[in-house]
């Protein structure tokens, strides 16, 4: 199939000839081009039209090559950007890679250079578009007797999901690493039900939920009599998962002595019941989960760093909620679907101004919460819709939202005290002053483009100096906020 027709370059150049010579060139290969003659009319085509190769020279009046690279991937992750230019040196290569463009070309070059060049990036950018597709199948994942999802399209969780899709066919040891209830289990599902080992056991074990004796003889097993209460044999969590996959989940609360053990099953795939001496030998692939910061428990002679080592061979690490709050609306259909099935219940959605006060909140409980949260209000609800009546008193005393009555500063809850930014939008509170909405603003954009002041002005159309002036002027604000606004500088 000739993907050509399909796919559109944007040619970015400051010199007519340059720009309509590679017009044609393209043209003819049969793709769809676009042109402009700055980054910054650049910008504000790729904000409206979908585009799938960038190509543009490096030295341009204004925003120069390196600068339109690195808004396309904040604004658009996906794009593709070859960089052409006739002054070329090997350490603006270097630099240009770094900041993630595909391809950098010198003039002159040849027709077939540059054809084949933007061919290669299309080509990157269709196997991108499969790991998508493996990405929503991961989200089809089916566990054992019950249906987990993994839910988001944010970038945070795109990146877990790409990192799954690539270590799950694997027997590498992985280590998930994320706040309480951020949804390490799911992730685990998932690296067992994609993997070759899909139709051998998965085992699922809470290091936390068992004493030491307990989890030792959990996992290992016991003869009979090996301890008051033995009064059987019994197979060990690593016999039953033989094959397959074992899910250690909290291995931060294991004691120094199971670890141990631990560790020297995962050296050399073998142990012995307790209360025997035979030695047994096992294939299972090891997936872990904390929430626990492991080298500052390695620190504190908590736990051990061989062994540290030995989990740390692949580290996934969820975002926490607050984190991909774009993810909110699809994880709240999510569980609202599964609940009113459950409940028999017709609901039919969540009211705006339920769903505003879910984006605001700061969800310490995470995914876990939000489902709670879900379940609650589907419980609760009289009509076919979720409204502010279904939402804990908590969420909605959290925020303040439009059509609320203003909360006074004494009544702020301390989570609107600070910046409440997320990737699309900011909530902040009633009555808060244009010029702070303005630092707000500014200070997104900062976190977005890395803490680059000259990029930052560039997308929000004004002059760098301006950014300099707010940020100084800040500085020397005597007021509440006045530490809470040197955290953010120190961040950017």
């Amino acid at each position: 199939m000739d993907t050509n027709s399909e796919s559109t370059i944007l040619i970015v150049d400051d010199h007519k000839e340059t720009q309509e010579s590679l017009i044609k060139i393209l043209q003819k290969e049969g793709y769809t081009v676009l042109a402009a003659e700055s980054g910054e009319i650049a910008l504000d085509i790729i904000r409206k039209r979908p585009v799938q190769v960038v190509v543009t020279d490096l030295r341009m009046p204004g925003m120069s090559g390196i600068d339109l690279l690195r808004a396309c991937k904040a604004i658009a992750p996906e794009i593709e950007i070859v960089l052409i230019s006739g002054y070329g040196t090997i350490e603006t290569a270097v630099e240009a890679m770094k900041e993630g463009a595909y391809d950098f070309v010198a003039k002159p070059f040849k027709k077939i250079m540059l054809t084949k060049t933007i061919k290669k990036a299309l080509e990157k950018q269709s196997l991108a578009a499969e790991n998508r597709y493996l990405k929503e199948q991961i989200k089809d994942l089916k566990s054992l007797g019950s249906r987990k999802q993994v839910i988001g399209t944010s970038l945070a969780m795109r990146r877990v999901l790409e990192i799954v899709s690539q270590v799950a066919s694997s027997s590498a040891t992985v280590l998930i690493q994320g706040e309480s209830g951020t949804g390490k289990e799911v992730i685990a599902n998932a690296l067992h039900y994609y993997s070759s080992r899909a139709d051998k056991p998965f085992v699922k074990v809470s290091c936390a939920a068992l004493p030491e004796t307990l989890l030792e003889a959990e996992l290992f097993g016991h003869e009979r009599g090996a301890f008051t209460g033995a009064i059987a044999r019994r197979e060990g969590r690593f016999e039953v998962a033989n094959g397959g996959t074992l899910f250690l989940d909290e291995i931060g609360e294991m004691s120094m002595a199971t670890q141990v053990k631990l560790l020297r099953v995962l050296q050399e795939g073998e142990f012995e019941r307790l209360g025997s001496s035979k030695t047994i030998k096992v294939d299972v692939r090891l997936v872990a989960a904390t929430n626990v910061d492991l080298l500052e428990a390695i620190k504190q002679k908590k736990f051990r760093e061989d062994l540290y080592y030995r989990l740390n061979v692949i580290t996934l690490t969820l975002p926490p909620l607050r984190d991909r709050k774009e993810d909110i609306p699809l994880l709240a259909e999510h569980f609202l679907n599964i609940y009113r099935e459950k409940n028999h219940k017709p609901i039919k959605g969540i009211s705006k101004e339920a769903m505003d006060i879910l984006l605001a909140y700061s969800w310490p409980g995470n995914v876990r919460e939000l489902e709670n949260t879900i379940e609650r209000a589907v419980v609760l609800a009289r009509t076919d819709l979720i409204t502010l009546e279904e939402l804990p008193e908590n969420l909605k005393r959290a925020v303040v939202s439009l059509g609320a009555d203003p909360l006074t500063p004494e009544e702020l809850p301390e989570n609107l005290k600070g910046e409440n930014l997320n990737k699309n939008y900011l909530i902040v509170p009633l009555g808060t002053p244009l010029e702070e909405i303005e630092l707000q603003v500014i200070h997104e954009t900062l976190r977005r483009v890395k803490g680059d002041k000259n990029l930052a002005a560039k997308l929000l159309g004004i002059a760098s100096r301006t950014i300099y002036r707010k940020l100084g002027e800040l500085e020397k604000m005597d007021s509440p906020s006045e530490h809470r606004e040197e955290n953010i500088l120190d961040q950017t």
